[in-house]
């Protein structure tokens, strides 16, 4: 009887032990995090201080050609010439991904489709640096592939994640140098799947408009730096040493307008670029110029959306397509989505269908909750 009582004891024993370093673990975690958010939003909202990450990340113009000042290895100064360009796709892409873009230029991507189907000119290039190995034999690759297509935009740096802010900002010079009459630019991730029709109809609408100081995408208000050394996106403090980052939209995919691209472009010149998170720089430069990011929420984070009909009646971008994105193509573009979403009875079922898919934590990185009433 001693002995199983001692038992029972010494099980309760460490079954306490555990949970209550289960429990600590959560809570270092849990505080960590919301320190870091709290600091975050009192820099954002109480100090502003971002007038000071601005000056003291100025520095000369002939510093910052360091960051700009690469040789074009594949360029198409004529891409937009003599032509009224309702928007610039520059879609960021590795030197291998041949796959990603020949499936993008047979389907969203598609340039003939657009102008044809749309009535629109729709541009569309892919910014890439150097390959990081075995450099002659995919180089030749991807001059073989530009000459069937003419679609390549590629500058002498090495294409990695570390200079994903380089890539930025190529696409910025080359747009304020070949493309500046485009009233639209688009930059975007060659794993993205863009809903053509509808971003066209929404940027026509836009262009009636007449906006300006226009950035629209997702938007990521007050986030702080990532300090975990284990992190993919770890921003070391010697690198950014304040708490908080200027509001900015997810690199997966946004648009500006040609007077904001104009400021960005403005901005380049100017500011300390070694900051590799290409988002963050984004809105550094943003900031610096008084642009502001607008949220969209059929704009997608870093989630794949939900794959149904009334959903694509609104999406814009879903992030997360490699094999799947023909038959996403298809799906999203038929004919049956639009004439099925119309009536009042096709709204009410399509609220409660969004409902169902997107009030779920799951969808956090994808579309909100209230997507579903819009």
């Amino acid at each position: 009887m001693f002995w199983k009582l001692r038992r029972i004891y010494r099980c309760q024993c460490v079954r306490l032990v555990s949970a209550c370093l289960v429990l600590s673990v959560v809570m270092v975690c849990w505080e960590n995090s919301a320190v870091n958010h709290l600091k975050s939003y009192s820099f954002r909202f109480l100090a502003d201080r971002f007038s000071h990450i601005n000056k003291s990340l100025t520095i000369t113009r002939e510093q910052a050609q360091s960051f700009s000042n690469f040789r074009n290895l594949l360029d198409h100064p004529d891409k937009c010439a003599g032509e009224d360009v309702l928007l610039l796709v520059f879609v960021k892409t590795s030197p291998t991904n041949i796959a990603r873009r020949e499936a993008i230029r047979s389907t969203w991507g598609n340039e003939t489709y657009i102008q044809r189907v749309l009535g629109v000119r729709v541009k569309v290039v892919f910014a890439l640096g150097v390959p990081a190995m075995d450099t002659d034999a995919v180089q030749e690759r991807l001059a073989q592939e530009d000459r069937r297509h003419a679609d390549l935009i590629q500058q002498d740096f090495l294409d990695s994640f570390y200079n994903l802010t380089l890539k930025l900002i190529m696409q910025f010079h080359w747009m304020h140098r070949r493309c500046a009459h485009a009233r639209f630019l688009m930059t975007t991730d060659d794993d993205v799947f863009i809903h053509m029709p509808n971003l066209v109809e929404y940027l026509q609408d836009m262009s009636r408009q007449g906006v300006t100081d226009f950035w629209v995408g997702r938007v990521y208000w007050g986030s702080p730096p990532n300090r975990s050394k284990d992190s993919k996106y770890y921003v070391p403090f010697e690198m950014y040493q304040w708490w908080s980052y200027p509001d900015y939209t997810a690199g997966g995919g946004y648009v500006v307008s040609s007077d904001v691209a104009s400021k960005i472009y403005q901005a380049t010149l100017t500011l300390n670029a070694s900051l590799y998170i290409d988002d963050v720089f984004m809105g550094i430069c943003a900031k610096a110029v008084g642009v502001s990011p607008q949220d969209h929420m059929y704009f997608s984070g870093e989630g794949k959306a939900p794959q149904h009909m009334c959903i694509y009646n609104r999406m814009m971008t879903s992030h997360g397509h490699v094999e799947d994105l023909h038959d996403l193509w298809k799906a999203a573009t038929h004919p049956q989505v639009k004439e099925r979403m119309s009536g009042i009875l096709g709204r009410l079922y399509c609220t409660a269908i969004k409902i169902f898919l997107l009030c779920q934590p799951h969808h956090l990185n994808t579309y909100p909750c209230t997507a579903a009433f819009y």
